[in-house]
């Protein structure tokens, strides 16, 4: 039987839209135990990547899941690693945890993300349109 992870339980949530996902429908559509299901859901919430809202449904106190527009993961594109350094890099054998080169201490790889992060919200501002006025 293959592991349910958190990204199977966010898409399914994800799918549910704006209707939200009551938290025993997420452990029916991922065939697995209550127990799992709610974990599952409390690390999704804890990371911020969904929100619990509590709910009687038949008699019983439940959660019902939403995910926050906000927060959504997005999918990697190839494109938007375009001139990571990671690729280019010459110390990429040496570099990993416990190691002296890492991505936690790379400057290049660290001034190629804010790059990425400027760019990102450079492209949400372009693209939001001004509300209409009364």
């Amino acid at each position: 039987m293959r592991r349910v992870t958190e990204k199977d339980a966010y898409e399914v949530i994800r799918t549910a839209g704006s209707k939200g996902l009551l938290q025993s429908d997420l452990w029916r559509s991922l065939n697995t135990s209550s127990r799992e299901g709610s974990r599952i859901a409390t690390k999704l919430e804890r990371k911020g990547l969904v929100r619990r809202s509590k709910e009687l449904c038949e008699g019983r106190w439940t959660y019902r899941l939403y995910v926050d527009e906000k927060t959504q993961i997005s999918e990697v594109l190839w494109c938007t690693l375009d001139e990571c350094p990671c690729f280019t890099c010459l110390n990429l054998a040496q570099c990993g945890q416990g190691h002296s080169i890492a991505p936690t201490n790379c400057l290049p790889l660290d001034q190629w993300l804010v790059v990425q992060v400027k760019n990102g919200n450079d492209a949400v501002e372009d693209s939001e349109e001004p509300s209409p006025s009364n």
